[in-house]
């Protein structure tokens, strides 16, 4: 018969003791199968905190992303430093780059007059502090007198930093034909 604690192999004049049982393992089958469906169970059923956040983070981008395309078009110069950070550099659809001073500069140029400004097909994807906005951007207006009209794809990066989402990066092209 076995003890529960430790094993004892008997020899012809001695008994040894062996090393101790931790667990029995058929005991144990079932309660640890049911601890195992209860754990998971509870993953299924709990969404996890990081997820939701993750998704409200997202709807919050998304929303800074229609009012920062509202700023542009309706060249509000306050809220468009707000929402761009310090070191904020954007390429656009000639290669051209402009940091924060020079993107804000050109929106609010009094030749320039933007009638539609608009993004559809927009996906955020959300990494911790950081998030990657993809889009499609319609824009279409005037400048010094000639119209203009764009078709463009866009990829935004934001960076919370000391608790406030910026802008950081953005890069629009034009998608081949």
């Amino acid at each position: 018969m076995r003890d529960s604690t430790f094993s004892t192999v008997r020899g012809p004049d001695k008994e040894l003791v062996g090393r101790p049982y931790l667990c029995d393992i058929q005991t144990m089958r079932i309660p640890t199968a049911m601890a195992l469906m209860f754990c998971l169970s509870l993953g299924v059923a709990t969404p996890l905190p990081a997820q939701e956040k993750d998704k409200s983070d997202a709807a919050y981008i998304r929303s800074m992303e229609l009012k920062w395309t509202d700023s542009y078009k309706q060249r509000q110069v306050a809220m468009l430093s707000s929402l761009l950070a310090d070191d904020f550099v954007i390429t656009v659809e000639d290669g051209s780059t402009y940091s924060k001073t020079g993107y804000i500069s050109h929106s609010a140029e009094p030749g320039t007059r933007v009638e539609v400004a608009e993004m559809s097909d927009l996906k955020v994807c959300m990494h911790g502090n950081a998030a990657i906005v993809t889009g499609a951007y319609h824009e279409r207006g005037e400048s010094n007198g000639k119209r203009y009209e764009y078709h463009d794809r866009l990829t935004d990066v934001w960076m919370k930093v000391g608790g406030k989402w910026q802008v950081v990066a953005s890069h629009y092209s034009v998608p081949a034909k």
